[in-house]
């Protein structure tokens, strides 16, 4: 008999919240393209626009927003129609921004997987994620975007992971996804402090972003950023059991001294790579993954974790909680771990 499902790869994606499937329904109702000048697209039309006011209230966002199907389109937005030219990203960043980032410098991160703010002043456009999607280490983007714009440059801030989960930094373009939150997917946002700061490329949302706008897509986000984030420190002491067995088992703690989110963390087994670990807790019905899920199906090694420097890098796996996670959850894995652990050390 195969065993029960456990998914601890909220990081990926998290399951759909039930008040944002009610609100996709509502907007597949009333759903009408809302570029269409007839009575039904301008319903739809106010209602997009009601969405996106929403959008702004809850994220505590006083700028512009455009509308896109996720992350990886609002960085692309953002660095393709910047109208400063990219001048560097952090070591660290997604692949959806190291894949754009040509000739821009990297910038380099410590052990913990940090920025020095001192080092990220630059004349330009520079990228620097909130939270780190292999790891959960939390940028210092207080302090990295007042060098910045010291420096005369504009933050973008990939916040994908930390959207929903922590207040927004102080940055001038930020990406946010709705399916990292509880939100469906192919739904997301660039928020933007300023219109000057992008090239605009004509179609819709004001002309920043070609597509038809995806009207219950942006209710059903609203609705899971809605939901709060209460559940978070419930989260931080489900980690700290999950750590302290961890470490019981002979693991060891990636980035264990830096400021992280409580739903990420990444776990090394000594001696048991991650591709076997993936396997063997796979079939055993727990999903946990090894790196950022655009990329860990190639189980290719990490740049994250070459950055930083982790000893034994391709050890490492990554356990991400959410909402629906409980105790039992987590003993169920530690259990998983400490078998599989203690079977490689009596081998």
């Amino acid at each position: 008999m195969a065993a029960d499902p456990l998914y601890l790869d909220h990081a990926a994606t998290a399951p759909m919240l039930p008040q944002a499937r009610a609100a996709w329904l509502e907007g597949a109702r009333i759903w009408a393209n809302p570029s269409s000048p007839h009575a039904a697209g301008r319903a739809a039309r106010a209602a997009l626009e009601e969405a996106r006011g929403q959008l702004k209230a809850v994220l505590d966002w006083d700028g512009e927003v455009v509308l896109t199907s996720g992350a990886s389109e609002a960085l692309a937005i953002a660095i393709g129609r910047s109208a400063m030219p990219l001048a560097a990203v952090s070591a660290v960043e997604h692949d959806a921004v190291l894949r754009l980032s040509g000739a821009a410098e990297l910038l380099p991160v410590d052990g913990g997987g940090l920025v020095d703010p001192t080092q990220a002043a630059r004349p330009g456009l520079v990228g620097v994620q909130h939270v780190n999607n292999e790891t959960g280490a939390i940028q210092p983007l207080d302090a990295i975007a007042r060098t910045v714009g010291a420096a005369g440059g504009r933050l973008l801030a990939d916040c994908a992971q930390s959207a929903g989960k922590l207040p927004l930094p102080p940055a001038d373009l930020i990406a946010i996804s709705a399916h990292k939150f509880g939100g469906p997917i192919g739904i997301g946002a660039l928020l933007v402090k300023d219109w000057a700061m992008l090239t605009p490329s004509g179609g819709q949302e004001r002309g920043y972003r070609a597509g038809t706008e995806n009207l219950p897509g942006a209710m059903a986000m609203i609705a899971a950023l809605e939901a709060g984030r209460d559940w978070l420190d419930r989260a931080a002491a489900l980690r700290d059991k999950l750590e302290s067995g961890i470490l019981a088992a002979g693991g060891e703690i990636v980035a264990a001294g830096t400021p992280r989110l409580a739903t990420i963390g990444a776990y090394r087994m000594p001696g048991v790579s991650s591709a076997v670990q993936l396997i063997r807790f796979d079939a055993q019905g727990i999903a946990v993954s090894a790196g950022s899920a655009c990329s860990s199906g190639s189980l290719k090694a990490s740049h994250v974790l070459s950055s930083m420097g982790v000893a034994g890098a391709g050890e490492v796996i990554r356990v991400s909680v959410g909402r629906e996670t409980t105790e039992a959850d987590i003993d169920r894995f530690l259990m998983a771990w400490t078998a599989l652990a203690q079977g490689r050390r009596a081998a």
